[in-house]
């Protein structure tokens, strides 16, 4: 359904907004707020949350879409009271104002209290006879919000916004009851959105889950299914192909730690145009599969006092990433928060793919940043190992197959970033009154 534009409009008092209906306000949000500020980490940080309490609202909690707790920390009744002033209360609009999340934005409801915020999150407080706060909420949903926010963008280590840019962010403003069936038409809408949205990523970790079960499927059981088996004696191998042999990968190959020049800090142990590359935890979480770059590289001195790597090398992250294989294409050279496999002469893709389906990790924590591993406990991993003929064959098998579920997730992807650009394109032709939505109804009404 095409929807109908205002029959009046007039020259907005912004270039970059250019015109909104005729009848519409233009102010500042400092003007319709009651108050505007935010709260502080409790002194100890980390160390003084507790298990049940009050909810500290972090910038990781505050999305667009709404509120996100399943990570949600608390404080006690004691830590609350020294910071009573940022109390978030029903119907108040968070506004993340530092970081990577900077602009995302929230609305309280009552099932979320009682909750306090940190300081990189913003309370604003309307006065309701002025603004809704489920419209200032559209408001900063949108293009014209993000963009200000990106404007206005405040400091040297981080991103951020002071409480004044906040308060300075300037909007158009219809009257409170067209307010009403905006916000009443963008919660339809987005609602169909946001459901489609969540349809395709449930799809998408279908799809992970079937990358997973492939490639385990293929290192404990190979790709002949009339092969004869034998249990391999091993919890997480089960039964393998009766030619293979279960071994320990120490029987295979030490399995050593990487190395640091100390201090990091120091600039000698870096050159820009070093041969080697120095490989941090990030630039680990940013590759996928194959390190092909890196943020820095060593000089000779540093190269010297860390391990280096050459192209085709497989390395594991026991810190940060934990778990997280890697093959490097590249010269490198890695830390201690990584080890490596000397003098493993089998298949660098085979060991890779072991690793990567998480399996071999079972009764030695949760994948990521709890569990833990070491030279130890990686040495002590028994797989199973066909030859290597074998072991290429099945490489190559996954290396298809997995490329096949990587382009859908893509596709699926690329969606996803679709209906989100839609999603804030609606809310920005609704609240600059691009769109006359004054007598829209939902489609069953």
């Amino acid at each position: 359904m095409k929807l109908a534009v205002y029959p009046k409009y007039k020259p907005s008092e912004k270039d970059w907004l250019y015109q909104i209906p005729e009848h519409w306000k233009e102010k500042r949000v400092k003007f319709s707020l009651s108050y505007i500020g935010s709260g502080k980490t409790p002194k100890g940080g980390a160390n003084v949350y507790v298990n049940e309490g009050i909810s500290l609202f972090r910038s990781q909690n505050v999305h667009d879409s709404g509120m996100r707790l399943d990570d949600v920390v608390h404080i006690t009744d004691e830590a609350d009271a020294l910071q009573a002033g940022s109390r978030v209360k029903e119907h108040d609009v968070l506004l993340n104002i530092t970081g990577a999340s900077i602009g995302r934005t929230s609305v309280v409801t009552a099932k979320v209290l009682p909750a306090n915020v940190n300081q990189h999150v913003c309370i604003l407080r309307t006065e309701q006879e002025k603004i809704l706060s489920s419209y200032l909420h559209r408001l900063l949903c949108s293009k014209i919000a993000k963009d200000q926010v990106l404007e206005n963008e405040n400091g040297t280590s981080r991103e951020g916004l002071n409480f004044v840019q906040v308060a300075n962010l300037f909007f158009p403003l219809p009257p409170i009851h067209e307010q009403t069936q905006i916000t009443k038409f963008l919660d339809y809408k987005t609602a169909q959105i946001d459901r489609l949205i969540e349809k395709k990523k449930a799809l998408i970790e279908k799809l992970g889950e079937q990358r997973i079960a492939l490639i385990t499927q293929a290192v404990t059981k190979g790709l002949n299914p009339d092969a004869p088996m034998k249990d391999s004696g091993v919890a997480w191998l089960g039964e393998v192909p009766k030619h293979w042999e279960v071994l320990s990968i120490k029987r295979l190959t030490p399995v050593k730690r990487g190395a640091s020049p100390r201090p990091i800090q120091d600039p000698k142990y870096f050159d820009d145009d070093g041969e080697y590359s120095w490989v941090r935890i990030a630039d680990v979480t940013a590759n996928d599969h194959y390190l092909v770059n890196t943020y820095q590289t060593l000089s000779e001195l540093g190269r010297s006092l860390s391990v280096p790597l050459e192209p085709g090398r497989l390395f594991l992250s026991i810190a940060g990433s934990v778990g997280k294989p890697m093959i490097t294409k590249i010269k490198c050279c890695i830390h201690d928060g990584f080890v490596y496999f000397p003098y493993y002469d089998h298949s660098q893709e085979f060991l890779y793919y072991i690793f990567y389906c998480g399996q071999p990790y079972l009764g030695l924590g949760k994948l990521g940043t709890q569990l833990n591993l070491n030279t130890d406990t990686v040495g002590d991993i028994k797989i199973g190992l066909p030859p290597i003929q074998e072991q290429e064959k099945i490489v190559e098998y996954l290396h298809v197959k997995t490329k096949k579920i990587d382009r859908m997730c893509y596709a699926i992807n690329s969606a996803i970033e679709k209906l989100n650009e839609y999603r804030t394109a609606l809310i920005t032709a609704a609240v600059t009154g691009k769109i006359d939505v004054r007598h829209w109804k939902p489609a069953h009404e």
